[in-house]
């Protein structure tokens, strides 16, 4: 083991397994960044020129906001594939492995015999994931970068405003598929617990944000139809939107029952009758009179700063989020963070949205490109069981 591995930490769930990923970009590298973060040792194989992740921006104190996220606590090791004694230096780290994740164009670790099947063949504990952007059906050929299959998954279709579609402001279908293979892998690890046998899972960029799609594709196939572009509003519930205060503020309030209807008209807008409306009366003619409803709201909320709404909003037990930017989430009070060194500096990161009992409190640094490739070569330099020497 080298001197970077015997640092991992200890009483972690996935202490003393081996995982091993030819990534890149932002899928599978936070797949196996949360494994890492599990106790996973993860060996990430890069090409001479490195993850171009790497160079998607500055941010992170001069390096990639992106990576230093997706990959803090791995080690880097630049293979080519293509070249025998590389193909062999994978294949005697694969045969040591529990795990094997890769997201690179479909065929590609195939035609090198690198492929999941062949792989679990000559290692039959190891747990395969391939993540691919549109699976191996018809569709695989097509690229499949974040904002593409936002489009092509209809997700594009029902965000943003009723004059102009809108990207959802995260890469969120490579996310989808990262947190999906990551639930995948272990998945197929507490399958093996059992057997004894590794087993292949996959998942796509696609199948992930289609997932997400099912209310809308419900309504469009047996309902009246796919809900429209909305902007900050819900299409099915009134009110849930963004009412404007008279600071220039944006909150967003949920009415989700008849009894907090009532409650916030008697004491946000201080006209109990109006929840007798018969054009307000029910969530469904609320729905259908949203305009008069909304105007009535919009009102309301112009006449007090943000201070009174919010008093208001909470002493009627209204549902509400302020809409914030990154500078206010950043200061959010429910926001938390840990450190993490990044060249010369120690940032404050977002911390893992999982809080368990073996949470380390700090992050491991992402690694320079090829930065553990000598120790690593030379570790596995001996002969996989059953390989001439």
């Amino acid at each position: 083991m080298t001197a970077f591995a015997a640092k991992q930490t200890s009483s972690k769930p996935l202490e003393g397994l081996l995982v091993v990923s030819i990534e890149q970009a932002l899928a599978a590298p936070l797949c196996t960044g949360r494994l890492a973060e599990m106790g996973a040792r993860v060996i990430k194989i890069e090409r001479a020129e490195g993850d171009f992740a790497r160079g998607y921006d500055d941010a992170a104190n001069g390096e990639s906001s992106y990576f230093v996220w997706t990959n803090r606590g791995k080690e880097s090791l630049v293979l080519d594939f293509k070249q025998p004694e590389d193909a062999a230096l994978l294949k005697r780290i694969v045969s040591k492995a529990d795990v094997f994740v890769q997201n690179l164009a479909p065929g590609a670790l195939a035609r090198a015999g690198l492929d999941s099947p062949s792989l679990r063949e000559s290692n039959p504990r190891l747990v395969t994931c391939d993540i691919t952007g549109y699976g191996e059906g018809a569709a695989s050929a097509l690229k499949a970068y974040d904002m593409l299959v936002q489009c092509e998954s209809g997700l594009v279709s029902i965000t943003g405003t009723p004059e102009g579609y809108g990207r959802i402001g995260v890469s969120i279908c490579d996310i989808g598929a990262g947190m999906n293979a990551t639930i995948a892998v272990l998945s197929a690890l507490a399958l093996r617990e059992r057997t004894g046998t590794g087993t292949g899972v996959s998942v796509s960029l696609f199948d992930g944000a289609a997932d997400w799609m099912t209310i809308p594709y419900v309504h469009e196939a047996y309902g009246k139809g796919a809900p429209t572009r909305q902007g900050v509003r819900h299409p099915s519930i009134a009110p849930y939107g963004a009412y404007t205060t008279r600071d220039g503020r944006d909150i967003v309030i949920s009415i989700q029952n008849e009894r907090e209807w009532q409650s916030f008209c008697a004491i946000f807008l201080r006209e109990p009758d109006i929840a007798r409306d018969e054009r307000f009366a029910s969530n469904n003619a609320r729905v259908q009179n949203r305009a008069a409803l909304d105007a009535m709201i919009s009102a309301a909320f112009a006449q007090v700063d943000t201070g009174e709404a919010l008093a208001r909003l909470s002493e009627s037990n209204t549902a509400f989020g302020q809409v914030r930017s990154v500078a206010d989430m950043a200061e959010h009070p429910a926001l938390r963070t840990w450190p993490m060194r990044v060249g010369d500096r120690e940032l404050q990161l977002i911390a893992p949205a999982v809080r368990a009992p073996w949470d380390a409190q700090r992050f491991m640094p992402a690694p320079g490109l090829n930065q553990q490739g000598a120790a690593l070569r030379e570790e596995f330099a001996c002969a996989a069981v059953g390989e001439p020497s």
